[in-house]
């Protein structure tokens, strides 16, 4: 674990011992004294996981994790496993802190008045994720929700897991939030392509653009603007509705039009995912084609195109995905060459 933010620092230029030091203790929990190699195995898993999460151990060397649910309940479910036959089980991690007394190490926060605002939005560090800060960070993801039906407000929303495997190589992960009443493609657009160069100027060496649905939608609209990004990752991208809703029709043609916008742009890394039994996307083979028309002109190219046991439009947001797909986006973004299919 510890080599991945060390060579990525190599590849971007930063010095050693800008990453060697004050690195967050809980990167280093598969080294905790009486894991097996299992038991590393497995806390190096659960570091790919959203919070909450919690892992347990017992002096006999049985442990558990668990991740997800609300607030105290992955601690009490890892406790439960771990003690399964008698056994006296000890969180010895938390989300991000390893709370074991001999080796207690909380990370520190991300500063406060960091974030970027308008009246409608704000792109802001998820506090979620372990901070690195932009003169020691890899870089900076930038993640983009989706929009909730019926009105429903998503700021704040914990970006997919699969986003863990950028904030462990040492990317902080900031959050692209805009209010429901005012989350219109084009206006969105604008916002996160002022963001993402202020986020430059502010000293992040390297940027990686990712959104779900409608914010997957605006990562490829991204495309047309030079620097944005180094890379783009676009999870079941979508911006017209459910199939059947009145400008669902307009799909193909929007998305031509973003093939054509991004030709002029310099080229960066692209990825997009696409999965069987999307009700928001009715013609997927027509959209493969132009992904891969988009991807032709990418300095690198990953299309998952439908990938198996993983349906539906919130596919990106399991722990499968996060599982079969984390680290390849990862390497799409930092590695030379680019893989060229995960």
């Amino acid at each position: 674990m510890r080599l991945i933010p060390l060579l990525l620092g190599v590849m971007l230029g930063l010095p050693l011992s800008a990453l060697a030091q004050d690195r967050p203790g809980i990167l280093e929990l598969p080294a905790f004294p009486g894991l097996s190699e299992r038991a590393k195995a497995e806390a190096a898993r659960m570091l790919t996981r959203n919070l909450p999460r919690a892992f347990a151990l017992a002096p006999t060397g049985q442990f558990a994790w668990q991740s997800g649910g609300a607030e105290g309940e992955a601690e009490q479910r890892a406790l439960e496993a771990c003690g399964r036959g008698g056994a006296t089980c000890r969180i010895i991690a938390r989300d991000l802190a390893v709370v074991a007394p001999e080796r207690a190490s909380a990370p520190a926060p991300a500063p406060s008045g960091l974030a970027i605002s308008s009246m409608n939005h704000e792109t802001v560090p998820d506090p979620r994720f372990l901070w690195w800060g932009p003169q020691r960070a890899a870089g900076v993801l930038v993640y983009a929700h989706g929009r909730a039906p019926r009105g429903g407000d998503s700021r704040g929303g914990q970006p997919q897991s699969w986003t863990r495997h950028f904030n462990n190589a040492g990317f902080d992960v900031w959050r692209f939030d805009r209010h429901p009443n005012v989350d219109e493609a084009q206006r969105a657009a604008g916002w996160l392509k002022a963001d993402l160069q202020e986020l430059r100027r502010r000293g992040y060496r390297m940027v990686v653009l990712a959104g779900q649905s409608r914010g997957g939608w605006n990562t490829l609209m991204a495309l047309d603007t030079p620097g944005l990004a180094e890379a783009h990752i676009a999870i079941a991208p979508a911006a017209h509705g459910f199939e059947g809703g009145p400008s669902h029709g307009r799909q193909l043609d929007d998305l031509r039009q973003i093939v054509a916008a991004a030709a002029g742009a310099p080229r960066a890394r692209l990825a997009v995912a696409n999965f069987r039994d999307d009700p928001f996307d009715a013609q997927p083979d027509a959209r493969a084609v132009l992904f891969n028309e988009l991807g032709a002109r990418a300095a690198g190219f990953i299309f998952l195109d439908r990938p198996e046991g993983l349906p539906g439009h919130g596919a990106g947001a399991s722990n499968a995905f996060a599982d079969r797909y984390g680290a390849c986006l990862l390497r799409l973004a930092t590695a030379n060459p680019p893989p060229r299919n995960c």
